[in-house]
């Protein structure tokens, strides 16, 4: 089977999006578009993927360094015919080629394979994704005889009366033959109002030079839809918002408001589990079976094991183990791992710790980069001292120590296995096995002292 090729048009300044940063730069669901539009080509198996920079071009090469694709630069942007001449060295004769957008991120790769088949089935020399609009102001129009062959596509502002009531319209996405695209290239002129190469003159050149031209009509005109302005930005959010959130709901997750809820693509969500609203999962986080979670939680590049209940928190870059209650308002920073069973109530933050199994932390507790062992109580107001304003320390915690509430732990500090902590104590030496300390001046009563 022929390889296929991909050039992804992405030099427009987007003027409209009243923006300093490039427009295909622009995130959907927490991915810049371009990336979008790249993913889709990978998922195709596209052997060569090129994109086409212009404005702010070091911008986007430099977001998209860490991808497999190759660039051209069209200094000035005279049109999409011109764009796609910056690439011609990347167009194999062979080969066949897709032409995409970097500012049409919602193209599916089934849609795309659906034209990459239809094109070698028919042997076209060029294959157009079309639909039919309510609608087809401002589209190309795609015109066809009696027999439904086409005959050509004309731009809305340049047909006839007549050819504006056709309902078919060009989404501007093809699929050439290497050959008969290069060919074209050389005969498209600029010789227009606005003085630029049009590529869809490319169609009527193939199909005078005796090779077949036809379109492939969706019943998604969503999948072209493409973003201009921030009105069609957040349009464009909603559309693969709802996407993702029915492919979970499908695979068995209870997403009680949709709408209010935002998951990014490499998300993964365990059956049974329950998502409230307010939620935005973001990167490549996992969360378990059973789970209960939210309203309002804030989850990046988190593990979530099963039956996990997490509400009004945000937590980032750490793991959180089978039967652990989070929330409400807590913090969870980088490289915290939480074990199973375990408590972290109200308005506590950790960071960079290890907390064990059956452990306790209430609430106003702040826990830093410690070494926590199993079932310890925080009372509540601890904190763990980790920093000395030069140095980061670690606070060392074993097993069944019992901590009461407003205590100060000064790393580096050790409290031994079965060890109790007074109550409003600063604890700034280890603490030996079962022992008690009491870091605090005795308590002294002196009588009659408000009538003086």
């Amino acid at each position: 089977m022929k390889n296929i090729n991909v050039v992804i048009l992405a030099a427009g300044e987007g003027t409209r999006m009243k923006s300093k940063m490039p427009k295909v730069l622009h995130e959907v669901m927490g991915k810049p578009m371009i990336k979008r539009v790249i993913d889709t080509a990978c998922e195709l198996g596209a052997q060569n993927i090129c994109v086409v920079t212009g404005h702010k071009s070091n911008e986007v090469q430099e977001a998209l360094k860490n991808e497999n694709v190759t660039f051209a630069v069209q200094e000035k942007q005279l049109g999409t015919g011109h764009a796609v001449m910056q690439a011609e060295k990347y167009i194999n004769d062979d080969e066949d080629v897709l032409i995409l957008y970097g500012d049409t991120p919602l193209i599916k790769a089934e849609t795309l394979q659906k034209l990459i088949d239809y094109h070698r089935s028919e042997d076209n020399g060029v294959s157009i994704i079309s639909a039919v609009v309510d609608n087809s102001e401002g589209y190309g129009h795609i015109i066809r005889d009696k027999s439904g062959n086409f005959v050509k596509n004309v731009e809305y502002k340049d047909a006839t009366e007549e050819e504006k009531l056709v309902k078919e319209i060009n989404s501007g996405i093809y699929c050439f033959k290497g050959s008969s695209l290069k060919k074209a290239l050389k005969l498209i002129t600029n010789d227009n109002v606005q003085g630029e190469y049009y590529l869809p003159d490319a169609l009527e050149i193939i199909l005078k030079n005796g090779e077949k031209v036809n379109a492939l009509s969706i019943g998604d005109v969503t999948e072209f839809f493409g973003v201009n302005n921030r009105i069609q930005l957040a349009e464009a959010n909603k559309i693969m918002q709802k996407r993702i959130n029915e492919k979970h709901m499908l695979n068995g997750v209870t997403i009680i408001s949709p709408e209010d809820t935002y998951i990014s693509d490499d998300v993964e969500i365990g059956c049974d589990t329950i998502i409230y609203p307010g939620c935005v999962f973001e990167g490549k986080t996992v969360i378990g079976e059973d789970c209960k979670v939210g309203p309002d939680v804030r989850l990046t590049d988190m593990k979530l094991s099963d039956n996990v209940t997490i509400q009004y928190t945000v937590a980032m870059e750490s793991e959180v183990g089978s039967g652990t209650k989070v929330g409400p308002y807590a913090y969870i920073r980088p490289n915290s791992k939480i074990g199973e069973n375990i408590k972290i109530g109200d308005f506590v933050e950790v960071k960079n710790s290890v907390i064990g199994n059956g452990t306790k932390v209430s609430h106003l507790t702040y826990i830093g980069d410690s070494d926590v062992g199993e079932r310890i109580n925080f009372g509540c107001g601890t904190v763990t001292v980790n920093y000395d304003g030069h140095k980061k320390f670690r606070t060392t915690i074993e097993d069944d120590v019992f901590i009461g509430c407003n205590a100060n732990l000064v790393a580096p500090v050790t409290l031994k296995k079965g060890s109790y902590v007074a109550a409003g104590s600063t604890i700034t030496k280890d603490v030996p096995e079962k022992a008690l300390a009491v870091a605090r001046n005795r308590q002294q009563n002196i009588e009659g002292w408000t009538k003086k």
